[in-house]
């Protein structure tokens, strides 16, 4: 996390929750997941992540349960600490501080009190070497104890916690590192080490990738990287140790993983197959196959009901033991690379850019969910490594949404690149988009740029796109009366070119009006109504990279970036250069609500931003090192809710929100830290729904319920008296966890003294009702006249003042709700009186 002054650049969704192995509660209702510098618990019934596990300041490097307490959880970080949460309730217990940066954490019912984890070695100058310690975490009052007591178990080990396990529950541990497998016997205090050739018959390599122990024999099962599982016995015995090999896999077993019986063991790899072979029947085997991503981790319920299998596209499927799968939750599909921009979903508001070959993912920015994937390719990808496959490169939405326009290109070597131009419209019953109209070979060569005209006062739907051929070419929607059974199409009105040179990117005005398409050097503007070139702006000698038209008042200017470190700004009313700067700008683009622009600069290694106006030198905001590299995809989100903030330097923020992808496809957001604050506290706060019942608990809360609309229109006033506000006992009873509250001796006093009150008042009370009950039993037999309906106005008991104050008549209903109310029991009020 980066923090300036107010605003902090953060974590806002889309991290990795295949980072690490899932973790699953014993009763399989809740799934664990390191995500960041966070831990997200997600349900296995609704998929929805139901509590956020903050407080680690670094990179969350693994999660497990406590052994002695299925309802609580540790979790490892870069941070050197190891923190206990209550992941129920989303609450930190206690922090661990180790004091050096952890890479993953292991522990066994037959340690109770000791956690393993691996951390480098202090003695040891060489970073790369990490080692197994045992950490005795002491037990103490405070929140956050330092954890001094470690003993080395084994050295030289791996950072993946794939390559460490425990056996027999903590008999022994088993640790795989490159070639050799270790050994560790706690009964006998000592390490066994084997060590395997370098490569097989072959020439296939034996590096150890993954590690997993038998719940019950002594049977230690590793992947390799050929592919190959070895079933290793007798290991106690080093001289008399042996293994047997089974083989299905044609690249590396990326896990391992038996069943809780041990009558089964599951393995995966990048064939996205699940494998799972009968322990000792090795020969029988199930598949499930077609699972969409390369499988990473494996993982089985403590019960043996469900499977959960993580892959590298950062999806957890949830899998039945028959092999059915029965659920997914999906995170953001991090790919080798995004190359379509950061989209918005002008309908759901989704986040919008590539997502597993072939497709677009529409995430849920609010929910930090995926909606659901386009298949725009619409081919089954085959995962093969140096095959050539349709890839989706570029795409645009229109203003309304209605239109969304994709590019697809394939590239063969010794032959021209194939290109896919599809026009998609939103189909209103399906609630998706449905292909209109698929152009192959829109262009001669690669296409550069592409963009729709977001005018909503244009009567003509209109699409950009640039191409290598040195042409950009403008589709337009066929506007001509077309039957029920017809859709319309697209086609192409005009073709543009300016002295052979090559476009590289193109943009619209606001109003729609004016086109303007880079030619390298030359920044050429256009008329879309005539198709008539208007002007042409340069600033040499380097190319345009970016374009981009101001918004609102600042709508006049035009602003690009050069190859040569150039941010130029242009006034199209005078077709002059109105200012430059000398800025390595890697991204610029504008709020689409907003006069704001941002503009990320590569300075030293990182990404600095800049938040300016065209028409103002000074910059709004400014942040130096966002991030480590270069950003190259981001956008500005309008929010839901206008923020009210009264800083100066986070005005820009009130109205858009502004994301970035960084160089490691992790979605970063600008926010306050008033707004940090304010979720943080929504998020603790008690809710409680004013509409329930009158109950001596809803009377604890010290709530007052509001008159009800319906009283106020029969003409009824009751007067309450003021009930008792909720003590700082009682709001730590409701609030606080029942296995972490201090003893009842320790909260007695205050939450007794919090139900007394006054006598005098209670007193005056039960008089003057005692009164009102005296009256009412006089108006009985008027009351009953009345609800028989044979009762005259005259005859009513108004009093004399009958003319001056008359109520309107009451309902039946309201009727006989007073008598229901005058026939209660109050003899309760004579034993407070008499006590």
């Amino acid at each position: 996390m980066v923090e300036h002054g107010d605003i902090r650049v953060v974590h806002r969704g889309g991290s990795k929750i295949n980072f690490r192995e899932p973790v699953i509660t014993n009763d399989s209702k809740f799934l664990l997941c390191a995500s960041g510098e966070c831990v997200k618990v997600f349900s296995t019934s609704t998929e929805e992540c139901v509590h956020d596990l903050r407080g680690h300041t670094d990179l969350v490097t693994g999660v497990i349960i406590k052994p002695s307490n299925h309802l609580q959880a540790y979790s490892c970080s870069a941070d050197g600490t190891v923190r206990l949460w209550d992941f129920t309730d989303g609450i930190l217990i206690k922090t661990y501080v180790i004091g050096h940066p952890i890479y993953s954490i292991h522990a066994s019912a037959s340690h109770e009190g000791v956690v393993f984890v691996v951390t480098s070695m202090h003695a040891d100058k060489r970073p790369d070497l990490l080692q197994l310690v045992a950490v005795h975490l002491p037990r103490s009052g405070d929140q956050m104890v330092e954890a001094r007591e470690l003993s080395a178990v084994l050295s030289d080990v791996s950072s993946n916690p794939l390559a460490i396990v425990f056996g027999r529950g903590g008999e022994y541990i088993a640790s795989t590192k490159g070639l050799k497998l270790e050994v560790y016997l706690f009964r006998k205090q000592k390490a066994y080490s084997f060590f395997l050739k370098e490569d097989n018959k072959k020439g296939r390599r034996n590096t150890f990738t993954c590690v997993a122990c038998h719940p019950k024999d002594d049977c230690i099962a590793t992947g390799h990287e050929d592919g190959k599982i070895r079933l290793w016995r007798n290991f106690n015995q080093k001289k008399e140790y042996t293994y047997s090999t089974l083989h299905w896999h044609h690249s590396a077993v990326s896990s391992l993983c038996f069943t809780p019986e041990g009558t089964n063991l599951l393995s995966g790899g990048i064939e996205s197959v699940l494998v799972q072979w009968r322990y000792n029947q090795e020969d029988q085997r199930e598949f499930l196959p077609r699972l969409g991503a390369a499988i990473t981790h494996i993982t089985v319920s403590p019960d043996g009901s469900l499977f959960f299998t993580s892959h590298s596209d950062n999806k957890i499927t949830i899998i039945q033991s028959c092999l059915k799968v029965s659920a997914a939750i999906q995170g953001l599909v991090k790919g080798e690379s995004v190359t379509t921009d950061l989209m918005m979903d002008p309908r759901s508001k989704s986040l919008v850019l590539n997502g597993k070959p072939g497709h677009l993912q529409f995430y849920s920015l609010q929910r930090d969910k995926l909606l659901y994937n386009l298949d725009v390719v619409q081919q089954e990808y085959i995962h093969e490594s140096g095959l050539q496959q349709f890839e989706v490169v570029k795409a645009a939405f229109d203003a309304s949404g209605n239109w969304l326009a994709t590019v697809e290109e394939r590239k063969q070597k010794g032959a021209e690149v194939e290109l896919n131009l599809k026009l998609w419209e939103f189909d209103e019953q399906t609630q998706s988009f449905v292909l209109n109209t698929t152009i192959s070979a829109p262009h001669e060569a690669q296409i550069t740029g592409m963009c729709f005209c977001h005018s909503t006062d244009n009567q003509t739907t209109m699409l950009v796109s640039t191409s290598k051929d040195g042409h950009f070419k403008a589709w337009q929607l066929d506007a001509q009366a077309h039957t029920e059974d017809e859709r319309p199409s697209w086609s192409c009105d005009f073709v543009g070119a300016y002295h052979s040179l090559v476009p590289e990117c193109c943009c619209f005005s606001a109003d729609g009006s004016l086109l303007a398409v880079s030619f390298q050097e030359v920044v050429t503007v256009w008329s879309t109504a005539s198709w008539e070139l208007l002007t042409t702006l340069s600033q040499p000698p380097k190319a345009i990279r970016n374009l981009c038209f101001g918004r609102l008042s600042c709508s006049k200017y035009l602003l690009g970036t050069t190859g040569n470190n150039l941010l130029c700004c242009w006034n199209l009313l005078t077709c002059s250069l109105e200012w430059s700067t000398s800025m390595d700008v890697s991204l610029l683009l504008a709020d689409p609500i907003s006069e704001n622009m941002a503009a990320f600069c590569r300075q030293a290694g990182s990404t600095d931003l800049f938040v300016f106006k065209p028409s103002e030198p000074r910059p709004l905001f400014s942040q130096k090192a966002v991030c480590p590299g270069k950003v190259t995809r981001a956008i500005f989100a309008p929010r839901e809710e206008m923020l009210e903030s009264c800083e100066e330097s986070s005005q820009w923020l009130n109205r858009s929100q502004l994301y970035f992808l960084t160089q490691h496809m992790d979605l970063m957001t600008f926010t306050t830290k008033v707004e940090e604050d304010r979720l943080m506290a929504s998020s603790k706060q008690l809710v409680i729904d004013d509409t329930v019942a009158m109950t001596p608990f809803y009377l604890l809360l010290g709530k007052h319920r509001q008159q009800d609309s319906g009283d106020a229109q029969s003409g009824i006033s009751t007067e309450r008296t003021p009930l008792p506000q909720g003590s700082v006992a009682i709001k730590e009873l409701l609030q606080t966890p029942a296995h972490v509250l201090p003893s009842t001796s320790f909260l007695c006093s205050m939450f007794v003294q919090s139900l007394l009150i006054s006598v005098t008042e209670p007193r005056e009370e039960n008089k003057a009702t005692e009164e009102e009950m005296e009256s009412e039993k006089e108006e009985e037999d008027s009351e009953e006249e009345m609800e028989s309906g044979t009762t005259r106005p005259e005859q009513a008991p108004l009093g004399r003042h009958a003319a001056e104050s008359a109520a309107p008549a009451l309902t039946k209903a309201q009727v006989r709700e007073l008598r229901r109310v005058k026939k209660l029991d109050r003899s309760w009020f004579a034993g407070l009186l008499d006590s």
